[in-house]
């Protein structure tokens, strides 16, 4: 799949074993667009905020971001609610990806502006399926603002 120009993907995913697990997903279907890994919630602040200015990445926001929920000091609710809260970043599309699948946790993403949520799927077939279709979704069918 091939996007042109190509937006980095933003991953924001404390978890090194769930970030690998992802990037063998994204390196078997063949995605060309970058793919940048932030590790917590201020890390991701900062680029989307500086696009990427300090620390020496692409300085175009990403084509959207795929966000833990659960994660030490700034969590994945706190980035939802600033990127949403942000006329700058409020169009970059969220998908929300984690291990809760607590009722409570999914609405209050979705109140807070997020575009999908996503189970995290224990077996790596399901994670590789559901991680696929977000990938042909956001990339190649959704129609998203060009501004972005």
């Amino acid at each position: 799949m091939l996007l042109s120009p190509l937006k980095p993907i933003l991953v924001v995913e404390d978890s090194a074993e769930d970030f690998m697990a992802l990037s063998r997903v994204f390196r078997k279907h063949a995605l060309q667009n970058p793919v940048l890994r932030c590790e917590d919630g201020d890390q991701a602040l900062n680029y989307l905020q500086g696009y990427g200015k300090a620390s020496g990445w692409p300085q175009t926001l990403p084509a959207f971001v795929l966000l833990d929920l659960n994660m030490p000091g700034t969590d994945g609710r706190t980035v939802l609610e600033i990127m949403k809260g942000d006329p700058r970043l409020q169009s970059i599309p969220v998908i929300v990806f984690s291990t809760s699948t607590s009722a409570g946790d999914i609405s209050d993403c979705y109140q807070l502006g997020a575009n999908s949520y996503l189970s995290k799927p224990i077996e790596y077939a399901a994670l590789e399926e559901k991680v696929r279709h977000a990938i042909q979704y956001w990339l190649e069918t959704a129609e998203l603002p060009k501004a972005l």
